[in-house]
């Protein structure tokens, strides 16, 4: 909200304002309402601490993050260009791997990956789109440039949260929100629909979709229903669903069988199919790869595309911009070292309190090291753990996140933020405006990851 002068920023200065005349006891009690219905409708997400089966409501910030029309049509470039260059890359390394004869990766680095599935090679996904719906993770630092921190394009999850966020906001602060020219978000589930329709086999007219869950005890299951129901399509788990010479098929409540195009799938790889992957998956479909490799079912995101999901893929991010689109990044990565190098590793090994440390294959705030709040053990245990599997981490330099004001008990205080924006790509290309806030509900915490226990607020772009 202030420049570093303690100056108000012009984007916020109505916000400021408003806060000035509603005073504090109506901004709590506002926030106390808003609560309560997030209760009444279920808006919940399974946090890592809790109980087996435990939910609760994602802490939600009555302050919107407010974004000036310029910083935003730079970060849309940007991300534009970095799903478009991602996609590249998924297709390049289930075919011709131009990537890697050209020495711009390592071999070992892609069929070493945990999500690299051979059964995707040589195979065609519709569209040749392999990332319907992206994720990508920005910060922001003290002079106000806007870095990639990571890339989510397996399950990226938070979407449901985006409109849910907003529709509480017009509700409970109206005079706020139309105080400001805010770009909608009412195309946006209607935008997500278009672009799995147009993955469908044979551009199918009128294609039947369904939203793949694990079930209601799955930590996003919330967002899954919430998705399903905005679209009107249906929300199935796996046994509702049966392959019949290589088409899937929807087994209805009044017993008949409707033919299913396509799948946004809201669970991991390895779940998907027991006959081709984890045979003990009680969630999957049996068969589903069979189908989808006759090309009679399209899935969305494409099986596979954790491989730039990877931690130490995202290094590599620049060179593929350069190499598949001939251009130069928008938005940059943050400095990165891998701890396959030796002189990285060793530079790693001496900074460890000034450094985060993530363990590649992992996602959601786990197996991280947040340096400058670690404990000399905490440090002592990862230093062993690195060097014990240096290839399995990269470290970056921990930068002074971007705070924003955050209403925490009965005070306004500084909260880390961060950024996830969502991009579709079907026939077009559409980036939702906005994105989720994220926010760190701990005073002094970095980790913003709801699973972590992080909140959320809406974010505007005026």
């Amino acid at each position: 909200m202030f420049d570093a002068r303690g100056t108000i920023r012009t984007h916020y200065q109505k916000l400021y304002d408003q806060l000035q005349q509603l005073g504090t006891s109506e901004l709590i009690s506002r926030s106390e309402k808003i609560k309560q219905q997030m209760i009444l409708q279920g808006i919940t997400f399974q946090i890592a601490s809790a109980t087996q089966g435990a939910e609760r409501t994602i802490p939600f910030d009555v302050l919107p993050r407010i974004i000036p029309a310029n910083d935003w049509s730079m970060i849309e470039r940007g991300l534009n260009q970095r799903v478009r260059a991602l996609n590249h890359f998924l297709g390049d390394m289930y075919h011709e791997q131009r990537f890697i004869k050209d020495g711009l990766i390592s071999r070992r680095m892609i069929v070493n990956n945990p999500y690299f599935l051979p059964e995707m090679m040589h195979l065609d996904v519709p569209e040749n789109i392999y990332t319907a719906i992206s994720g990508i993770d920005l910060i922001r630092d003290e002079q106000g440039n806007y870095f990639v921190l990571e890339d989510n394009l397996r399950t990226p999850s938070g979407l449901s949260y985006i409109f849910k966020n907003r529709i509480l906001m017009m509700h409970y602060f109206p005079d706020l929100y139309f105080s400001y020219h805010v770009r909608g978000l009412e195309k946006g589930t209607q935008e997500l629909l278009t672009t799995l329709q147009d993955l469908a086999p044979n551009n199918k007219k009128d294609p039947v979709v369904v939203l793949l869950t694990p079930g209601r005890y799955n930590s996003a299951y919330f967002e899954h229903a919430f998705l399903a129901q905005q679209m009107g399509i249906d929300l199935v788990e796996g046994s509702d669903l049966r392959v019949i010479n290589q088409k899937v098929y929807l087994q209805t409540i009044s017993g008949r069988m409707k033919p299913v195009d396509v799948i946004y799938r809201r669970l991991d790889d390895s779940f998907l199919d027991p006959l081709a992957f984890n045979p003990n998956s009680l969630v999957g479909v049996p068969g589903l790869m069979n189908a989808y490799r006759a090309g009679n079912v399209a899935i969305a995101n494409a099986p596979g595309t954790g491989i730039a999901d990877d931690k130490l893929i995202y290094t590599r991010v620049p060179d593929m911009i350069r190499y598949y689109l001939s251009e130069e990044p928008v938005l940059k990565n943050v400095p990165t070292y891998s701890l396959r190098n030796p002189e990285e590793r060793s530079f790693v090994l001496d900074n460890l309190e000034k450094m985060v440390v993530k363990q590649t294959s992992l996602s959601g705030g786990y197996g991280m090291l947040m340096g400058p709040q670690a404990d000399k053990e905490t440090i002592k245990a990862f230093r062993a753990q690195i060097l014990g599997h240096p290839e399995s981490y990269i470290a970056q330099r921990a930068i002074r996140l971007s705070q924003s004001p955050t209403l925490s008990g009965s005070m306004i205080e500084s909260r880390t933020i961060d950024l996830r924006p969502f991009i579709f790509k079907g026939k077009q290309q559409v980036v939702l405006p906005g994105g989720l806030t994220r926010v760190a509900m701990e005073k002094g915490s970095l980790v913003v990851n709801s699973s972590q226990g992080g909140g959320s607020k809406d974010t505007w772009i005026v």
